[in-house]
């Protein structure tokens, strides 16, 4: 025994490397108090000898506003609309003192207000601010004579805002969101870092500590799905509105699904004016314009209608999962029941979803690299939920994101139980291998039939829900090409009995007819055909029934799909919507970035078709190659017939993952050349698994940036003004 491996040194050498893990966690947590004390808190240190000799007597008071009986302002003519104030000079800044918003106003005030503060005559940058987030209401007013706050919203806006003061002190402002932030960021570089002992121990999905290291993990996302439930939960209200003379928004869709299943009918419980029941064309736009002026109502925005009644053309799985047994439990207290509002069910369907994807994540890493460290599958973890674009389901969670949520969750529960179906071929210390309940022999692996019936159920499921992810019900030939091969083989040579056979296809088979078939009746019942769900029907901008994507818009879909490029502003969040240009009308929804500009790493998928030495051997080569394919056709099918939807990346982009990952752990792993002779990596090991963290951790940004982007679909700015206008404060003063 050599000194260096005496029990002695070993203890020693344990020792010295706690001290160091201790050092770093102390100096780090310095820094970031250091960071939160001084750098965000500049404005404090900067205005400690200002006057504060400035009141809101003294605020001169353009003619376009006027102050209601409550303090608060309302803006008359936006050429006017400015508060002015002498300044000293002594501070650099300038504090909005807000007005406290009673309940029951007629008019509600603006969350979120855009400012302009003119110092000494020149021009200020504007600048958003909001009553309900402190911080952003003190601006930077570098003026020595006199400051004037222009308020740029449009004529009868109420602003909640009592005066704007000069000379102000900045006060000290201790961030726990802002700590927390930089805290995860520095830890992810921790964990993720080449040479952390998270490189260093190896994957066992049979380890119960790293089972529980996983239920740790979600733990955050657990909580915050409770709270957000709860919340919803407590502050729901119908969603209806009505504007005069246009058509009525009702986001209660599914709601309405429920109450008429409850009811024992297809077609939603909403009037159906007699003007547009007895028209020949109801879905003419020119019509429906015609009706509308008369002030014909309601018309529903966005809801199916077909012979006379109103329908919802989003699968009726999430309402019958979701809806229905909310509305039945409330009804035993409140006539009727209640309505659960949409986001309840976007939130549990996206927990869940981010719990199978882990697990199948997890299993599919283990079975393609029997070696993989735990820093290589939390990171491919991440590159599936970056892929999948799940951030956007969390992010926008109104009943246009509940079926695409539940099918996400039926869909990876769907792919690990069939995973599962075949044992692992390296099950690692203490795992069990499966032996499975059905084999046809030949050296083939058996399957078990529990496993493989709960799977096709859960994919069948996507038939009601958003029926371009049950095509991930072909995932079966790939998975299980050896006992197809098998079988055929088995019963041409007349080795298998026909019985025996057609176990397995039975258990796939059946439970999806189970589950299919009723939803082709409800189909029929509704739309007169089983494959109709009546997307032909909806009332939108143009005439459904006649409308086609054109083709001339095609190109530019695919490419802004894929690599539509990001668009960089010099101000927080350091982002904006890209626009692309059509030939023609098409439908679009602003996006911040493609698929594989957004997660670089993405395009490693497009090696998988050629690594198949490598990946045949674990048995996945197949399916990730499929994986691929199938995306990318789903990409081309939704372009074409949907137009470009940053959700619709849904369909196809956790398609693309799955080939990316198995890419990214033979780049991480590899089998050869990668390793010293004493088991360490070499150099150029090394610098790759730098470069694939700083790739991964960039792509986390651009998405945590793409949350706080203006001009995307259900903005943060107008959403949630007061987070936005906090976020936007670290870096505005």
């Amino acid at each position: 025994m050599t000194p260096s491996t005496t029990p002695g040194a070993a203890v020693r050498h344990a020792s010295a490397r706690r001290r160091r893990g201790l050092i770093a966690v102390v100096a780090v947590t310095l820094a970031i108090l250091l960071i939160e004390c001084v750098a965000f808190n500049m404005p404090f240190w900067s205005t400690l000898g200002a006057s504060t000799d400035s009141a809101s007597a003294t605020n001169t008071m353009g003619s376009g506003l006027q102050r209601d009986k409550y303090g608060m302002l309302k803006v008359t003519d936006p050429t006017q609309a400015w508060l002015e104030v002498k300044a000293d000079g002594t501070s650099s800044y300038a504090r909005i003192d807000p007005v406290a918003i009673p309940e029951g106003l007629p008019e509600s005030p603006l969350g979120n207000v855009f400012v302009r503060a003119d110092c000494d005559g020149m021009t200020g940058a504007s600048a958003s601010v909001s009553a309900s987030a402190p911080r952003s209401l003190y601006l930077k007013a570098p003026a020595s004579h006199r400051i004037r706050l222009w308020i740029e919203e449009p004529k009868g806006s109420v602003i909640p805002f009592s005066a704007v003061r000069a000379n102000v002190r900045v006060q000290f402002d201790f961030s726990v969101l802002r700590v927390a932030a930089m805290a995860v960021a520095v830890l992810l570089v921790a964990l993720w870092r080449p040479g952390s002992f998270m490189w260093r121990i190896r994957l066992n999905p049979a380890s119960a500590r790293q089972r529980w290291l996983l239920v740790a993990a979600l733990a955050p996302a657990a909580v915050a799905t409770a709270v957000g439930v709860v919340w919803q939960v407590a502050n729901a209200s119908p969603l209806v509105f009505q504007n005069p003379s246009g058509y009525t928004y009702d986001f209660d869709q599914y709601g309405h699904v429920a109450d008429a299943l409850l009811h024992g009918h297809a077609w939603l419980d909403l009037p159906v004016p007699s003007e547009l029941a007895q028209a020949a064309q109801p879905h003419d736009t020119l019509l429906r314009s015609r009706l509308l002026d008369a002030g014909v109502t309601p018309i529903y925005w966005d809801y199916a209608f077909y012979d006379g009644h109103w329908y919802s053309y989003f699968g009726v799985v999430p309402a019958v999962l979701f809806f229905l047994p909310y509305q039945a439990v409330t009804s035993l207290w409140i006539p009727g029941g209640a309505t659960l509002p949409a986001a309840v069910a976007v939130l549990l369907s996206m927990f869940a979803f981010l719990v199978f994807a882990c697990l199948l994540v997890v299993h599919l890493v283990h079975r393609l690299r029997p070696q993989a460290s735990l820093a290589a599958a939390s990171i491919c973890i991440v590159l599936f939920l970056l892929g999948s674009e799940s951030s956007y389901l969390w992010f926008r969670t109104n009943f246009y994101s509940v079926p695409i949520a539940a099918s996400m969750m039926f869909t990876t529960l769907g792919l690990w139980l069939w995973i599962k179906a075949t044992p692992d071929r390296h099950p690692g210390p203490g795992g069990h291998v499966h032996t499975g309940s059905w084999s046809v022999g030949d050296g083939v692996q058996p399957l078990s039939l529990r496993y493989l019936a709960s799977g096709a159920a859960c994919i069948a499921a996507n038939f009601g829900c958003r029926p371009t992810f049950a095509l991930s019900a072909l995932f079966a030939f790939p998975l299980f090409w050896p006992q197809i091969t098998a079988i055929v083989r088995g019963l041409k040579n007349r080795t298998v009995r026909v019985r025996q056979a057609l176990r397995a296809p039975a258990a796939v088979v059946i439970p999806a007819i189970i589950v299919v078939a009723p939803l082709m009746a409800y189909n029929m019942v509704r739309f007169g055909s089983p494959l109709d769900f009546g997307n032909d029907y909806q009332m939108t901008v143009t005439d459904m029934t006649r409308f086609k994507q054109p083709l001339a818009n095609f190109p530019q879909t695919v490419g802004a799909y894929l690599f539509m490029p990001l668009r960089f502003l010099p101000q927080f969040p350091f982002l904006g919507v890209s626009v692309t240009a059509f030939p023609e009308w098409g439908y679009y929804e602003p996006m911040v970035g493609g698929l594989f500009v957004s997660c670089p790493l993405l395009l490693l998928a497009f090696a998988a078709p050629v690594m198949k030495r490598r990946l045949k051997p674990t048995g996945y080569w197949g399916m990730v190659t499929f994986a691929l394919a199938l995306g990318m056709l789903l990409m081309l099918f939704d372009g074409k017939t949907a137009g470009l939807g940053w959700r619709y990346i849904c369909d196809f982009g956790w398609m693309v993952s799955l080939g990316a990952i198995a890419v990214l752990l033979s780049v991480v792993h590899p089998r050869r050349r990668g390793l010293r002779e004493d088991g360490e990596p070499t150099m150029m090991l090394t610098a790759v698994r730098w470069l694939v963290v700083a790739v991964t951790l960039a792509s986390l940004l651009l998405m945590v940036l793409g949350l706080f982007v203006p001009g995307r679909d259900d903005a943060l700015v107008r959403n949630n003004p007061a987070l936005y206008d906090t976020v936007l404060a670290w870096f505005r003063l």
